[in-house]
């Protein structure tokens, strides 16, 4: 049976209180719109914050909480380590990346913490950063991350032999970072050659927006992913900014100061990457023109057009239905309250529940 749930970075907050108080506030709310009657799958994400506040007692509660409203652990984002809503995020949401300690010591807690919480999943995902943010990363930074990634993997592999729960540890590219694209994700797993027993450890986190903003193709993706036996621990549904021709001009009323909109834009002569959409408005300021451009800004997967641009939805109709039922999914539109006013009509968990129920239909559940 195909697991669905959302993804709770939606919501601001850094301490393990602020996770309860969001499944109180809002998550039993989407369940009770969704799922009113069959357990309901959760996401989490636990910030680094949170993740040293959890003692037994708290993960008790958590684990009673859960029989309590028939809900259960299934994935955790350990992509964002600290502040990630309400302030400037920006490129720092990488660090501290995988060339730092810090990620390791913060990515085997939540894998510690993902065997204690869980109450039903014998397979949880991990989602990570992508390695690191492309500019500043160097071709010497590549031993230390592989060594800091096996030190996880052999955590995860022992956790696996005394839990007999499995805990993959999930890699999610996206624009900018050092895996962007299919080709270099494939690239990397070459070059890493990770030992043959700790393979079923890692895989990735596939963000749909973040493919599509690089101009990918759904099927070509899977095709080559399946070819290079890289493994889709989940799949985050969630929609990019689209705009062609004229409309171009109208993608800079969704600039806002809090996270970066890696933008891809397209003309004869091929892509051009822009790390941010200010840099695409001086680029058109100077006179480039492009044909189609794709913004990094999440925007609710039932829209196919807001007005003023369109929506990668049409990537999610082809992708989504091509995917073996195994695989969860998490939908994470967390940029809900940076939305223009005129996108913001619904309460939050109405516009949640309104989202799953678009993958239900989608994929004829």
């Amino acid at each position: 049976m195909r697991q669905l749930t959302y993804c709770s970075n939606i919501h601001p907050g850094e301490s393990w209180q602020h996770v309860l108080d969001n499944l109180e506030s809002h998550g039993l709310s989407v369940k009770r719109q969704v799922s009113p009657d069959a357990s309901f799958p959760l996401g989490l994400r636990i910030a680094q914050q949170a993740s040293v506040e959890l003692d037994a007692a708290k993960i008790a509660q958590f684990r009673a909480w859960c029989e309590q409203h028939d809900c259960y652990l299934l994935t955790i984002n350990g992509f964002p380590y600290g502040t990630f809503h309400d302030q400037p995020v920006k490129a720092a949401v990488y660090e501290p990346d995988w060339r730092t300690q810090e990620r390791v010591v913060y990515t085997k807690r939540l894998a510690d913490l993902a065997v204690a919480l869980t109450t039903r999943a014998p397979q949880i995902s991990i989602s990570t950063v992508p390695i690191a943010y492309k500019q500043g990363f160097a071709e010497s930074d590549w031993p230390l991350v592989r060594d800091h990634l096996i030190d996880v993997l052999a955590h995860l592999r022992a956790l696996h032999e005394r839990s007999g729960i499995l805990v993959q540890l999930a890699l999610e590219p996206e624009p900018c970072c050092v895996l962007e694209t299919t080709e270099e994700t494939i690239a990397f797993f070459a070059r890493m050659d990770f030992p043959s027993e700790l393979k079923t450890y890692i895989g990735i986190c596939f963000d749909c927006c973040h493919q599509a903003v690089e101009f990918e193709e759904a099927a070509d993706v899977l095709t080559r992913l399946r070819a290079a036996n890289i493994t889709i621990a989940k799949v985050q549904v969630s929609s990019a900014l689209r705009a062609q021709g004229e409309e171009i001009k109208q993608l800079f009323q969704f600039n806002e100061p809090v996270y970066l909109h890696q933008a891809v834009a397209k003309q004869a002569q091929g892509l051009h990457r822009f790390s941010d959409l200010p840099e695409l408005q001086s680029a058109l300021a100077k006179g480039e023109n492009y044909t189609e451009c794709r913004v990094h800004f999440h925007v609710p997967i039932f829209i196919d057009h807001l007005g003023a641009c369109s929506t990668t939805q049409f990537f999610l109709k082809d992708f989504l239905p091509l995917l073996d039922e195994s695989i969860p999914l998490e939908v994470e539109t967390y940029s809900f309250k940076n939305l223009p006013a005129h996108l913001r009509d619904y309460p939050l968990d109405v516009s949640i529940a309104r989202e799953l129920h678009w993958v239900k239909q989608l994929l004829g559940e």
